[in-house]
């Protein structure tokens, strides 16, 4: 039996829409389960990066060569492997009657996680940190009735100056247009 572990994944693409959804069925294609998925704006206009954490056995590598090949992909890396700094974000609605507020707020301190808003029967808490800070959090805050949680999922990027995307240094400081007018391969004209 083949050992399955997780793999962080970092990928540049074009922000626009159906993006997303073909990455994603590659990774389906594949029978990966998507663990977590950030995605947001990048430094460089017009790209957005995707954090991706995926449970896959050896055959990550295989699912990357196919993204690497879609056409709104500019850059795409697995740095599971790599000297990485990763963080995540959740908020944590936990019941905090009278009583017990005062040790909850201990709890947060603890953690050095924040407060963010304060409601007569509740309180919502911000940590941010490794998924086994916010895990343990979660763990201590289950015996007061956690209410409801979100997370962000998992960003990374590697240590010291080294790019996760070292190609996109050499790009101008315009927005990235590969095809310009609006013409793409997936339009239907």
């Amino acid at each position: 039996m083949r050992e399955i572990r997780q793999h962080i994944i970092i990928a540049l693409v074009e922000d626009k829409p159906g993006v997303l959804n073909r990455i994603a069925s590659k990774w389906r294609q594949r029978g990966f389960n998507i663990e977590s998925l950030a995605v947001g704006h990048s430094e460089t206009a017009g790209l957005s990066r995707m954090t991706f954490v995926v449970d896959a056995n050896t055959d990550a590598e295989q699912v990357v060569k196919q993204l690497d090949k879609l056409v709104d992909v500019v850059e795409i890396r697995d740095i599971s492997d790599e000297n990485v700094v990763s963080r995540e974000l959740a908020l944590i609605k936990v019941k905090a009657a009278a009583e017990n507020r005062s040790l909850i707020i201990e709890i947060v301190n603890i953690f050095r996680a924040e407060i963010i808003d304060v409601g007569p029967e509740s309180l919502i808490v911000e940590v941010t940190g490794p998924d086994d800070k916010i895990d343990a959090m979660f763990d201590l805050l289950k015996d007061y009735g956690v209410v409801e949680i979100v997370r962000t999922g998992r960003v990374a990027l590697l240590r010291g100056v080294a790019s996760s995307t070292p190609g996109l240094h050499e790009l101008a400081e315009e927005p990235f247009e590969r095809y310009p007018e609006g013409e793409t391969p997936y339009s239907s004209e």
